[in-house]
C-alpha cells in the first residue's frame, strides 16, 4: 500500500524550495547591483523598502511589523553575523 505524502510536510517542502529560489534570485540581483557600482548600504535599503512595501500591500501593516520584530530578534541573536575564519 502506497502512502500519500503528508500535506503539511509537502507544504513545508514547497515553502523551503521557494525560499531557496528567492535567496538565489536576490543574490543574483545583489551581485548585479554591486557590479553596477551600487553601494551595499543602498542595495539593502532598496531591498528592505521593496519587501516592506509589498508585504504591507499584500498582508497589511501588522504583518510587516511582525516581520520587522522577527528580523530584530534574529539580528540580536547574531544570525546575520558574517562567518569568521578561525585559526
Amino acid at each position: 500500500m502506497t502512502t500519500l505524502p503528508d500535506p503539511k510536510e509537502l507544504d513545508e517542502l514547497m515553502q523551503s524550495e521557494m525560499r531557496l529560489e528567492a535567496l538565489k534570485s536576490h543574490g543574483e540581483a545583489w551581485a548585479s547591483g554591486i557590479s553596477a557600482g551600487i553601494e551595499p548600504r543602498i542595495l539593502a535599503d532598496a531591498a528592505l523598502y521593496t519587501a516592506l512595501h509589498e508585504m504591507i500591500r499584500a498582508d497589511g501593516e501588522s504583518a510587516a511589523l511582525a516581520l520587522v520584530d522577527r528580523l530584530r530578534d534574529r539580528i540580536l541573536s547574531g544570525e546575520f553575523e558574517p562567518e569568521r575564519t578561525r585559526h
